[in-house]
């Protein structure tokens, strides 16, 4: 199984809009990556987000790639300083691959989590718009496959 961990794109700052939507360098940075993980392969069967403006942008923008329709969920446990202890237990009986779209610093807790046990020994520097996959092995280990950024597709 993978898990695809993407943070959501740039977005503007509360002074500007307090909603917090993704500004038009996030779009285009998130509609790049998009573009990436489509033609690399990557398929999954659900779009988990945080329900923040910014994160449900994100993920449908990256869902806009993918073959089928997949639908989006919400999910009130991947806030920036929720705990990566729930999420995992919630996602250790998944079997699919699957996408989260979320925010700092709960992305980067939440891999180190599934790596080493240590939430706060961080293994990965995101930046708005970042993709890291994670494979968990057969022996229920999770492994970092890869990670993209926006500015390595310029």
């Amino acid at each position: 199984m993978k898990l695809y961990l993407a943070q959501h794109g740039e977005a503007h700052s509360k002074e500007q809009d307090p909603n917090r939507p993704l500004t038009d360098k996030g779009v285009a940075d998130v509609e790049r990556i998009a573009l990436f993980l489509k033609q690399a392969g990557v398929q999954v069967t659900q779009i988990i987000h945080s329900g923040k403006l910014r994160a449900r942008q994100t993920a449908e923008h990256l869902a806009k790639q993918f073959d089928s329709d997949i639908e989006l969920e919400t999910t009130g446990i991947i806030n920036p300083n929720d705990s990566p202890e729930t999420f995992a237990w919630q996602s250790g009986s998944w079997e699919d691959d699957t996408l989260i779209v979320g925010h700092l610093p709960f992305l980067a807790r939440l891999v180190s989590h599934l790596i080493n046990g240590e939430e706060e020994l961080l293994m990965v520097a995101f930046q708005p718009g970042s993709v890291v996959c994670l494979e968990r092995l057969k022996d229920e280990q999770w492994v970092i496959n890869w990670m993209i950024r926006p500015g390595l597709l310029d």
